[in-house]
């Protein structure tokens, strides 16, 4: 069996240790695919992993990285042949299945979804699982019926990676976006992005009233804790909230007021079990609705070996956007 480049994390007594380090194919697990992996990305949930803030990982040793995209090289599975270019999210990828940050990887097939024509395996990584968490946000806020003409769209979190993508989407299908950030110093970046409206952290990290003024129509939320109960207790009647993160805590120290007072509605957005078709819809909406001269103006790329300091950066709130991992 061969070898290859890939980053490992080994269980030490009660902590982990991280290396990039050479793997033996002998020690993939089941799977019915093989892929050639060309490029990943680091999801704050890569920075949990790589540096053990948080028990993501429960198996070891394991290669970190819940998404990539890349080539089959081998199946037995008869809806891919060698040679389809494909994307993978989540689905325990980097948790309980060996991930992406790794030359190869050996999955199962229902687990991928072929790359949209146009869309590329870099650009597919610099959207990642962030920028697919958002679509899928998006597209909950739609189906719940909110449209431009409902009034603004929220983005907590919002020079993060799932923050950035939500921008720039929901701007280009015409919502206008108030964005909240911690980092007054991205306002500029934002503003490209098609945020109309910058607001600060601590705007939103206040002790929240059961209900306060009524400020925007519907939220796109990946903090959690106190910033998600003064989203959803300043969600305009009938708005709705799609939650999908917890960059801030996994409280929610609110009231049901918002709910039956107003209307509002929370919606739960999953990425790691979504239905097949769901992601399926999302990856070809990003490949459509993203703008992608902004998808450029919020990615960065480093190699491999850049990854394990990258993953702390990322949760120290000092990254910009999105991080492409150039793996092939």
């Amino acid at each position: 069996m061969a070898k290859f480049k890939a980053i490992v994390i080994e269980k030490a007594d009660k902590s982990q240790t991280v290396s990039l380090t050479e793997f033996d194919e002998a020690g993939f697990m089941d799977g019915d695919v093989t892929v050639r992996i060309g490029w990943s990305t680091i999801n704050y949930k890569d920075g949990l992993a790589v540096t053990g803030k948080a028990p993501v990982v429960r198996r070891f040793p394991m290669i970190p990285g819940i998404d990539f995209a890349g080539e089959v090289e081998a199946s037995s599975n008869p809806d891919w042949k060698p040679g389809d270019k494909v994307i993978l999210n989540g689905w325990g990828t980097g948790e309980t299945h060996l991930g992406a940050y790794g030359q190869r990887s050996r999955v199962k097939g229902q687990w991928l979804v072929r790359l949209p024509a146009g869309l590329s395996e870099r650009d597919a990584m610099a959207i990642g699982t962030a920028g697919y968490t958002a679509m899928l946000a998006v597209m909950a806020l739609e189906r719940h019926g909110l449209k431009p003409a409902s009034g603004p769209v929220l983005v907590t979190g919002a020079a993060g990676g799932v923050g950035s993508v939500a921008v720039a989407l929901l701007a280009k299908l015409g919502f206008a976006v108030i964005a909240s950030t911690g980092r007054p110093e991205e306002a500029d970046y934002l503003k490209s992005l098609g945020a109309s409206e910058i607001i600060p952290r601590p705007e939103l990290t206040v002790p929240p009233k059961p209900l306060a003024k009524e400020r925007w129509a519907g939220a796109v939320d990946s903090v959690g804790s106190t910033t998600l109960a003064n989203a959803l207790s300043m969600t305009r009647y009938g708005g709705a909230v799609a939650a999908c993160g917890l960059a801030g805590g996994m409280d929610l120290p609110g009231s049901v007021a918002p709910f039956i007072l107003r209307g509002v509605s929370l919606l739960g957005i999953d990425s790691v079990q979504c239905p097949l078709p769901q992601r399926i819809e999302a990856w070809r909406r990003l490949a459509s609705d993203l703008d992608r001269g902004k998808l450029a103006q919020m990615t960065r790329e480093i190699g491999l070996d850049e990854v394990i300091p990258a993953a702390g950066t990322l949760l120290e709130g000092r990254v910009r956007g999105r991080i492409v991992v150039k793996i092939g």
